[in-house]
């Protein structure tokens, strides 16, 4: 299985009962692998140790996932198809421009994913990953990028799968309008999970916004983490109430200038 896929499928789960080994969590990574939809957890997969994909795990970006142990729930959702970006992007680039995100902090443990045009079935993901400290507490942070299927239909990103949210959890659609910025207008899924159910006050907590550019079906998930990982195992605890950034900051810089040349590459 391609790195990407497992990157993506690690970042693209979204909820079930969490086992803290993060040596585990760590290096499988992230799936956006369009099985997104039958995942509903997040999870942060893993195995071969803290080196390899570090963080990233992280990316579900790459986005949609999670938590040690996160296991795969149904959905009635299928996941979206997806097309082959118009241009190559690099991890290099992806952890860039998600450092500029976050301008003035510090970060650690960076993974990024190159996309393969050439080869949509395996590559078509370009993921970045990393975990930042903005002085309110570490977080671990991913990203990943895509491009979906025009016309766009139910599927990642697309659309909430309320029969799977579980207590505290959340899951909202909005639609951004069209602008210089993002003509055409943007689809906007934001959700949020504790890593399992009940939540108490030491749960770890993801929170994920996803933007689909409805004229290209370009789209950026990013998928933040109010705990930092590779610490070791049985240490995944909460370092901060929220995320470095909320929804409406993370709109505004998805939609912004710091990730434009990404969404148009993609896209």
């Amino acid at each position: 299985m391609p790195f990407e896929t497992d990157l993506a499928r690690a970042l693209d789960r979204t909820t079930d009962p969490l086992e803290p080994d993060l040596t585990a969590l760590l290096a499988g990574a992230v799936d956006r692998g369009r099985s997104r939809r039958r995942r509903r957890t997040a999870g942060l997969v893993a195995g071969a140790g803290v080196g390899a994909c570090a963080v990233l795990t992280a990316a579900g970006l790459v986005l949609s996932g999670t938590l040690p142990g996160f296991g795969s729930g149904g959905s009635d959702l299928e996941p979206a198809a997806q097309s082959a970006p118009r241009s190559v992007i690099t991890g290099a680039q992806m952890i860039q421009t998600l450092e500029a995100t976050f301008p003035g902090a510090r970060f650690s443990q960076q993974t990024g994913q190159d996309n393969n045009p050439s080869d949509p079935s395996s590559g078509a993901v370009a993921n970045g990953g990393l975990v930042v400290d903005d002085g309110q507490g570490a977080a671990t942070v991913g990203i990943s990028a895509v491009r979906l299927r025009l016309p766009l239909r139910d599927g990642d990103g697309l659309g909430c799968d309320l029969k799977h949210t579980r207590g505290g959890d959340t899951c909202t659609m909005s639609e951004l309008p069209s602008s210089a910025a993002i003509p055409g207008g943007a689809l906007v899924m934001s959700e949020q999970n504790a890593s399992h159910q009940p939540a108490q006050a030491d749960t770890p907590r993801r929170w994920t916004v996803t933007v689909t550019l409805k004229s290209t079906g370009a789209q950026l998930q990013l998928v933040q983490w109010n705990t930092a990982l590779g610490t070791g195992p049985g240490t995944v605890k909460p370092t901060r109430a929220a995320p470095p950034l909320s929804e409406q900051q993370a709109v505004a810089v998805l939609t912004g200038p710091v990730w434009a040349p990404i969404l148009a590459a993609v896209g």
